[in-house]
């Protein structure tokens, strides 16, 4: 049985619900896998860094407190933060840049130079720092793992556990749920505004839903998979992208009603020059597409292997609870050699 220090850099609602899994699956943990654990470090903008090694207390994290907790060291930067929380698990769950995927990839860098393994939720770290940081971490001996980067899915570690000497050669996937909805909306005869209300209200865009409409969310998506999947150094502006925003409303409903919808569509694979060529654009899909069963909230991935003709896995309604397990998966996966 071992003990570990877990240290949040980030902790909004995706943070919050890894704690409240983590406290779910404790019993479950401890004596499946040998593994308890401890909060020792928090750091967001708002509380700073804060660390201490008897760890700090949970329900007080919960309800966003951490300051004045016994014993607890307020600090300055990360590399003293993951010091003074002796941290063996750093999670990182911090909001995306996707132009350059920092500070996240400084602070993955620092940890796993600090002997910590990294579980992150952020894109940004593959998408632009992928083959530095996984070769770090197997020049330490720690582990890199993102499997809560993309729609919730195990599709990283499907990859490789499970599907060994198999080529992938390439995708097709709807990896936003906001667009779905507003297409959706329109379809059913509302506006494009009344589209991105609805998806405000369930509580899915991005902080600027532009972001999700103009294709930027699965841009990042769609290299994330193709820089680890494909092993093909995609940079985010190599993508073509287009938006769903200058679809007209008449096209949109009557692509629904000849059954063949539009749907915001990611897609990889061989281009002319033998590099991986990748795009997102709003595209019709026939009802016998693999792509068909992506509606509303629901995400799904097609890949084409050379072994198997195709491979589909659908996200059915994922949600921060679906985050939450792919970071806690990959935390026991992480660790579980360690005792």
């Amino acid at each position: 049985m071992k003990t570990f220090n877990l240290c949040f850099l980030g902790f909004g609602n995706v943070g919050r619900a890894l704690v409240r899994l983590l406290g779910e699956k404790s019993a479950e943990m401890r004596d499946s896998y040998g593994i308890e654990w401890r909060v020792t470090g928090v750091a967001t903008r708002r509380m700073g860094w804060h660390a201490s090694t008897d760890g700090l207390p949970v329900a007080s994290l919960l309800a966003g407190e951490v300051a004045g907790a016994q014993g607890t060291l307020k600090l300055t930067n990360a590399e003293e933060w993951l010091l003074a929380a002796r941290c063996d698990v750093m999670f990182e769950t911090t909001s995306l840049e996707p132009q350059t995927g920092q500070p996240a990839i400084d602070h993955v860098r620092a940890a796993l130079a600090a002997g910590a393994h990294v579980v992150t939720a952020n894109k940004g770290t593959i998408v632009h720092g992928y083959q530095e940081l996984n070769a770090l971490a197997r020049e330490r001996g720690r582990r890199f793992l993102f499997e809560a980067t993309v729609a919730d899915m195990p599709v990283f570690s499907l990859f490789r556990e499970c599907l060994p000497a198999a080529r992938l050669l390439g995708f097709r996937g709807i990896f936003n749920s906001t667009t779905n909805i507003i297409l959706e909306e329109i379809e059913a005869g509302r506006t494009f505004a009344e589209g991105v209300a609805r998806a405000q209200l369930l509580g899915i865009t991005e902080t600027d839903p532009a972001y999700d409409v103009e294709g930027w969310d699965s841009a990042v998506k769609t290299c994330a998979l193709a820089n680890v999947l494909m092993r093909a150094p995609l940079k985010l502006g190599e993508i073509e992208r287009e938006g769903i925003r200058e679809l007209e409303a008449a096209s949109v409903r009557a692509a629904r009603a000849a059954g063949k919808p539009y749907r915001l569509v990611s897609r990889a694979g061989p281009g002319t020059d033998g590099r991986v060529a990748a795009s997102v654009r709003a595209e019709q899909v026939a009802p016998d597409d693999p792509l068909a069963g992506a509606g509303g909230t629901t995400l799904i991935v097609h890949f084409e292997l050379d072994i198997l003709p195709g491979l589909t896995l659908v996200a059915h309604q994922p949600d921060l609870r679906s985050t939450a397990y792919g970071l806690l998966a990959d935390f026991i996966n992480a660790v579980r050699d360690d005792g």
